[in-house]
């Protein structure tokens, strides 16, 4: 999965400090040995020897073992840490420890979290931004190319590319086709019959559900597929926040709708309560691509038989255009500190537009298009699904760009402030003007100016 992992085991506080002091075994340098590159940024001395450090998150282990199998002449150090999974910010609080240590930065690290190039890209405590740029010749302009249009936006501030994605997360309607033919339905394919079939749901099979709200990530399904501007990121330091237009209150009032006739519940996927109560019961459900693979083919969670599960269109409001949200695809970014800058890039590269890890091994939607069209055809053949794919790479390239990747996380904002409003029972209507100010809160702690 991409931008939301279960991740495992975090690099404590001793563990940063004992990095930041082991320069050698980190791959870094310092500003004041740095000289200006053909990179388009101040780099170190450089070693094509040296060992790669590289940070992961748990489930992006098996991208890291990919690489290693496949050049077995690169000396590389995996470590594993949160990957900032839910807005932890760890990857950027560390980042900071290293900056002020002066050394220890890591070569190449993933985040699960697309708004990591709007700090990566900045100067900090007087050091040069964290992230190399990509696009100046460290990365081949046919590579940056070959990514689905679009996919790069998150990793891109003023024009430059800072980082590479390693999934989309755009969301579809996934769906049991089985139970939708035994009880009658169709998939809904406006948000209007969405909101119609969980009233009829809640009517005719009291305990199905129609979809979740107990996710942080919930206002990226339901609000960004509105056009909910919500986090219009409009440059480095600008944001407009308008949570008071029609396409915000319309998705809000649908959901206060199907929660309170509980076909929606405030029940996490990743909860074991989710899967003690809705296993077999989840009739259609809005999600991310990675949706597949996390909850429904897992024996862990809803285990779906096979056959049964299908995948449909975002649906889109009546008289409007379809558009998808993006709920997490991760990201690689190369150290701009790296005193091996030509296998750290080899390494960003392969983990992802290499079939052996994007095709073969990755749960997630790739973000580089050839993957991306092998990686359909891979879970098509599998014979699992109930439907083809083909609605996963379309909404691929429907991801609305009004919802940008600032600094701050809008899924912690969401789960500071709205998830217990829901909880307490509260109208998502009603808390619409106590998120705006929220957002706009964080934002202007975070150095924007709110439009």
């Amino acid at each position: 999965m991409g931008g939301i992992a279960r991740a495992s085991r975090v690099i404590g506080g001793a563990a940063v400090m004992a990095l930041a002091a082991a320069l050698a075994a980190c791959g870094g340098g310092n500003d004041g040995g740095s000289t200006a590159g053909s990179y388009g940024f101040p780099q170190v001395a450089q070693d094509d020897q040296a060992e790669i450090t590289v940070w992961v998150d748990a489930d992006r282990s098996g991208a890291a073992d990919a690489f290693k199998k496949a050049n077995p002449g690169v000396p590389i150090k995996v470590v594993t840490y949160d990957g900032s999974a839910n807005g932890s910010n760890s990857f950027r609080t560390k980042m900071q420890l290293f900056d002020r240590a002066g050394s220890g930065w890591p070569d190449v690290v993933f985040s699960t979290q697309n708004n990591d190039a709007a700090w990566a890209s900045q100067k900090s405590g007087g050091k040069q931004a964290f992230a190399a740029v990509l696009g100046d010749g460290l990365v081949p302009q046919a590579t940056l190319d070959g990514f689905t249009p679009g996919s790069l936006d998150p990793c891109t501030v003023d024009g430059k590319v800072y980082c590479l994605r390693n999934d989309l997360a755009q969301v579809v309607l996934w769906y049991n086709k089985t139970l939708l033919a035994k009880f009658g339905y169709a998939p809904p394919a406006t948000w209007e019959e969405y909101q119609a079939l969980g009233e009829q749901v809640a009517r005719e099979h009291p305990g199905y559900i129609v979809g979740t709200v107990g996710d942080a990530w919930t206002p990226e399904v339901f609000f960004w597929g509105s056009k909910c501007q919500a986090n219009g990121i409009t440059g480095p330091t600008t944001v407009t926040v308008d949570t008071g237009t029609a396409e915000c209150k319309r998705a809000a009032a649908m959901l206060d709708t199907l929660i309170k006739n509980g076909t929606t519940p405030n029940v996490s996927v990743f909860t074991p309560e989710f899967v003690k109560t809705y296993s077999g019961k989840v009739l259609v459900m809005p999600g991310p691509a990675w949706y597949a693979g996390a909850i429904f083919n897992n024996p862990q969670s809803l285990n779906v038989p096979k056959g049964q599960l299908g995948v449909a269109a975002p649906p889109a409001w009546q008289g409007d255009t379809a558009v998808t949200g993006n709920v997490g695809g991760g990201t690689w970014f190369i150290s701009s500190h790296s005193t091996n800058l030509k296998a750290a890039a080899k390494f960003a590269e392969f983990v992802t537009t290499a079939d052996d890890y994007q095709v073969e091994l990755a749960p997630g939607y790739p973000a580089f298009a050839a993957a991306a069209d092998k990686w359909v055809k891979k879970q098509e053949s599998s014979g699992y699904y109930a439907t083809d794919l083909q609605a996963i790479a379309k909404a691929g390239t429907e991801i609305w760009d009004g919802w940008g990747s600032g600094i701050f996380s809008q899924e912690a904002i969401w789960a500071k402030t709205m998830t217990p409003a829901i909880a307490d029972g509260k109208s998502l209507v009603a808390m619409l003007p106590e998120w705006e100010t929220a957002i706009k809160n964080q934002a202007q702690v975070n150095g924007y100016t709110v439009q």
